[in-house]
């Protein structure tokens, strides 16, 4: 029988109705997406979008890559699902591959199926490795939806549903643009990083477990602090006993350029990596990867995951690391978002809307403000941008507390083609935007 096509109106009804009303959706008229072809995606009636989201900075080398999806079906042909309590070759061979992208002596991994699940577990390695308690996250950070995770998050938007798990203190992120102390970098001497200290000192037993940041800050706004800022802190912190965890759920997997690791574009080591989304390009996938010395505060306890580290997740994830490796995309990445960041900088020359550009590779950001004296933010207009680009086929995200962060963060594999479309649909928004439309 013929599979029935819904409209968009019917899914509306559908969703209304049978979903949680927490629901998200983008635009003031949801898209429905129907097909994926890397970094392109198709709508019910056959319009082709570029996705400069990545599908929320999920898919990392493209849509349906097809290095990729022809060893998945295979894989789903022949073994479907199998838990850590049998063997299967696959996992293995992934941990291995795995470990040799990975930084300093972080080698032993353990598979989750969201980031959440791997912050949670960064969390407990923290807790258990030094026997302390209590955590050190940044405001603006985002880690997920999960108590823990809520606990780590540092916007007030993205935490609900009270208590919360106790004995985690935000520090400032390293906002420059928004300074906390009203500083200028680098005259300021990074007082929101040595901050940490105080916050541990006042605010703590003085004996921390760890702390947790996003290189780049994701739902934050893509908040990109200066070089010295982790630098600073992974000291701080390591003094007070705690270790220190890379949220790599969205800087991961060669996004930030060049390097595989986001954290690596400040020259810093971490004890804990925390990984998801890039990592599985589409399908539900996390990971936690430590040293073998973190490692062993486990050994005695159990720990364990239904789906994760299953044949298909596994397949797809090792599918990733290899054509990221074949076709370089960490090399593009870097290549192409140095092409976008010099054509956002001159789009911000011309519009009055543009507060600031930031990021690193395709992970970047476009505040929107109303004034750029009084920097106050301009969430409605962000709205509308997406709006007026989505009609002209491009998908961007959006981000910061205030909603008034455009975010660019394409699949990999985007070709200097696509940077000239980015920019010019941009450059026609804004300027649809400045005349009232």
């Amino acid at each position: 029988m013929k599979e029935k096509k819904l409209t968009s109106d019917e899914i509306k009804k559908l969703r209304e109705e049978y979903l949680l009303p927490s629901t998200m959706t983008y635009f003031s008229k949801p898209v429905n997406i129907v097909r994926g072809v890397m970094q392109h995606v198709y709508d019910d009636a056959g319009k082709k979008y570029l996705d400069a989201f990545g599908a929320v900075v999920t898919i990392s080398v493209g849509h349906c890559h097809p290095d990729i999806v022809p060893k998945v079906v295979e894989q789903i042909k022949t073994l479907q699902h199998m838990t850590t309590l049998y063997f299967h070759p696959t996992i293995a061979i992934y941990a291995e591959k795995l470990a040799s992208v990975m930084p300093g002596k972080l080698k032993v991994s353990f598979f989750t199926n969201s980031g959440c699940e791997a912050n949670e577990l960064s969390a407990m390695l923290a807790k258990n490795f030094t026997k302390n308690q209590e955590f050190i996250a940044l405001r603006h950070s985002f880690h997920g939806r999960t108590l823990m995770a809520m606990s780590l998050t540092g916007q007030s938007a993205w935490r609900h549903s009270l208590p919360y798990v106790f004995g985690v203190s935000h520090a400032p992120a390293g906002y420059c643009y928004r300074c906390p102390y009203r500083l200028t970098y680098p005259s300021c001497d990074l007082v929101c990083a040595r901050q940490v200290e105080e916050i541990i000192k006042y605010s703590t037993s003085g004996k921390i477990a760890g702390f947790i940041a996003e290189p780049i800050q994701g739902f934050g706004g893509v908040i990109c602090p200066p070089r010295e800022y982790f630098k600073i802190i992974y000291e701080i912190v390591r003094r007070y006993g705690g270790i220190c965890i890379s949220d790599e759920v969205q800087t991961g997997f060669g996004r930030t350029g060049d390097k595989m690791w986001g954290i690596e574009q400040w020259e810093c080591i971490p004890d804990v990596i925390a990984m998801a989304k890039g990592i599985g390009n589409g399908v539900p996938l996390g990971a936690v990867t430590t040293t073998r010395e973190i490692a062993e505060s486990m050994r005695g306890k159990v720990h364990f995951n239904t789906y994760g580290g299953n044949p298909v997740s596994m397949t797809q994830g090792l599918g990733v690391l290899e054509v990221i490796e074949k076709y370089h995309y960490a090399h593009n990445a870097k290549v192409m978002g140095d092409k976008l960041i010099e054509g956002l900088e001159e789009l911000q020359e011309k519009h009055l809307l543009i507060g600031e550009v930031r990021g690193k590779g395709l992970m970047l950001g476009v505040e929107l403000v109303k004034d750029r004296k009084t920097k106050e933010p301009a969430p409605q207009e962000t709205l509308r941008l997406m709006d007026i680009c989505k009609d002209m086929g491009l998908l961007v995200g959006k981000g910061a507390m205030a909603g008034n962060v455009i975010r660019v963060k394409p699949p990999l594999c985007i070709d200097s083609g696509d940077v000239d479309f980015i920019l010019g649909t941009l450059d026609k928004a804004l300027t649809m935007l400045a005349k009232g439309h």
